[in-house]
């Protein structure tokens, strides 16, 4: 299906771009993405990619990885049944959707990357996605998170009376959007258009062994068992981090003067950025300390870790290049305006507020051009009116679905997306059609 989409973009912008006369706009856009492909993305992730692959290789030999996996098996299990039980993919996708919740985004994708690598060992049809892999993807792009951080900022930067006050309508949407689109992947896996022909033994036994290799390495990192004191320090350790917790909460315990911006915030929005700012610091040093006790050699395994931050990064380039010159393109010849429309009297019958269309059309395919026609709303019609709030709850509770599919495919070289991309547009929709019928309950 992105063989035929990415063609319709680049042809599309070239005809559209001539007929209004943008060709030159069209063509040194194409260049502009392709440049920021490179070295705004790519490049720009080895470092976190690096930092977090490192991170990561810690908690597997520690046996963290299996430990979580294996605390939430049930739900996981139910949701991606293709993927064995003890197998790290099920951690690493875990940690993802956790990150993700939190806001984390700097974390959460270098750990999904994290996640489909783990995922393509169990593939027997290389370049091909398998139904694990469009599932996941679903997930991450309904956008679950918790507190829509940069959609509060806006609101806040221009004088909001309550800011937060989309987080609920933000949870709902995005609560709607996870299930529809694990839902929808599931049924369209089923259809024969999707569904995956049986695999020839050898990719079976391929498949075995790479399992029976994961499943040994997660069983060597557990050999060393943990001392007494080892307990202690990590129950000290959690201890310390509750502290911390309760005096970003609670700073009037503690003595702390408490900030205008803090006190006007409820209790919830204070514990989920408590959360957010103290997740990262948590893991970064937890997950060393937890593997040093396990008698992990930690600078020689977080180093080994890390070097195939690199090597994800490089092979993302062809992928990133091919989406965003794409839909740069048809953005620079006026696509979307041309789009935005023809969809205006259709979406003024079912009540859809016409004024939200350039940010929907473009929330999949830009990330900076939605957070642009987001600022635009909130400034023309005032942060507190019904149109941003949606407008916000949108941003909040969606994802830009085209550059996830790009970035996560391209790190395991999968061609064929199969059904993950109608998956992910699923979510995508339901959370807009949710947003404006929520908003309109909570808001008018």
């Amino acid at each position: 299906m992105l063989n035929y989409i990415w063609l319709a973009l680049v042809v599309c912008a070239v005809l559209i771009g001539g007929w209004n006369g943008q060709l030159k706009e069209v063509a040194d856009k194409s260049f502009e993405m392709a440049n920021t492909a490179v070295l705004g993305i790519a490049f720009a992730l080895i470092g976190v990619m690096a930092l977090w692959l490192g991170i990561m290789r810690l908690a597997e030999r520690a046996g963290l990885v299996a430990l979580l996996a294996r605390a939430l098996r049930p739900l996981m299990r139910l949701i991606f049944p293709e993927v064995p039980a003890e197998h790290p993919a099920m951690g690493s996708m875990l940690m993802n959707i956790a990150a993700n919740m939190l806001g984390l985004g700097n974390a959460a994708t270098p750990l999904g990357l994290r996640a489909m690598k783990d995922l393509e060992s169990l593939n027997p049809r290389p370049g091909t996605a398998t139904n694990a892999m469009c599932t996941f993807l679903a997930i991450n792009t309904s956008g679950i998170q918790l507190i829509p951080v940069t959609a509060i900022a806006i609101l806040a930067a221009n004088k909001s009376n309550n800011p937060t006050a989309i987080v609920s309508t933000s949870i709902i949407c995005t609560t709607c959007a996870c299930t529809c689109g694990i839902l929808m992947a599931k049924f369209l896996s089923k259809l024969p258009m999707f569904r995956l022909a049986a695999v020839e033994s050898v990719a079976q036994m391929k498949v075995a062994e790479a399992v029976e290799e994961k499943v040994l390495i997660k069983e060597s990192a557990t050999l060393q068992p943990m001392k007494w004191w080892g307990h202690v320090i990590i129950i000290a350790f959690i201890l310390f981090f509750g502290l911390l917790f309760l005096r970003l909460v609670f700073p009037g315990m503690f003595g702390l003067e408490i900030s205008v911006e803090t006190a006007k915030d409820h209790l919830f929005i204070r514990c989920m950025k408590a959360f957010s700012l103290l997740s990262i610091p948590f893991l970064l040093s937890l997950f060393p300390i937890y593997a040093a006790l396990r008698r992990v050699k930690v600078y020689e395994e977080f180093v080994d870790g890390a070097k195939e931050g690199f090597d994800v990064a490089i092979r993302i380039i062809p992928y990133l290049v091919a989406m965003l010159v794409a839909v740069g393109m048809f953005r620079a010849a006026g696509g979307i305006d041309l789009l935005s429309r023809w969809l205006a009297p259709v979406m003024s019958v079912l009540h859809f507020p016409t004024d939200l269309l350039p940010m929907v059309l473009v929330r999949p395919l830009s990330g900076s051009g939605s957070l642009g026609f987001f600022t635009e709303l909130v400034k023309q019609f005032g942060p507190d009116s019904l149109v941003s709030r949606m407008a916000g709850t949108i941003y909040g509770s969606t994802e830009t679905t085209f550059y996830v599919l790009a970035v996560y495919f391209g790190s395991v070289a999968i061609k064929r997306t199969r059904h993950a991309l109608l998956a992910g547009l699923t979510a995508d929709l339901v959370s807009v059609i949710t947003a404006v019928i929520v908003c309109k309950i909570m808001f008018a």
